[in-house]
């Protein structure tokens, strides 16, 4: 990511009014690299998982709970995506379509995906979940961003399911 996105994911973030709680860690790749440096956190922290399905016609950004199991192809059938074969996609296409790279994937990158191509998955419990805040990596796997979630205006608008 290079500090002009960060710089206009942030510039975004405070054209809405929206603040934000930060906590800095090395950097991470998994869920389980993440979890020993958010334990003291209050929400729910996300994973994300960038899709596509086994004709590379759609995309999906997927955001849960990070405790969350994701079976692709239940996935697959409640997206009717057709093929009921969703992979992740390769990670020049997240780079091409949102300005991250592997470990880096988020809502929030939806903001620069400018043709709209990429459908979000947003998992219900984060947003009706009775969470203080919910944390989603801002364009870096070495920090979280934490938000209300009655915040969700902070995700650019789509209408996927």
């Amino acid at each position: 990511m290079t500090e002009s996105v960060r710089a206009e994911l942030e510039k975004y973030l405070e054209s809405l009014n929206i603040v934000t709680n930060c906590v800095e860690h090395p950097p991470v790749f998994t869920v389980e690299e993440m979890m020993p440096y958010l334990q003291e956190v209050n929400g729910a922290i996300t994973k994300n998982l960038f899709l596509k399905d086994k004709k590379k016609k759609s995309l999906w950004l997927v955001s849960v709970r990070h405790d969350r199991q994701v079976n692709l192809n239940d996935l697959s059938k409640k997206l009717n995506s057709g093929s009921c074969n969703l992979r992740f996609a390769d990670e020049a296409i997240m780079l091409e379509k949102l300005k991250v790279g592997q470990g880096c994937a988020t809502a929030l990158a939806l903001l620069f995906d400018k043709d709209q191509s990429v459908r979000l998955v947003l998992d219900q419990d984060l947003v009706q979940g009775g969470h203080d805040h919910v944390y989603f990596h801002p364009m870096t796997n070495c920090r979280h961003y934490g938000a209300p979630p009655r915040r969700s205006d902070a995700l650019p608008e789509r209408d996927g399911p």
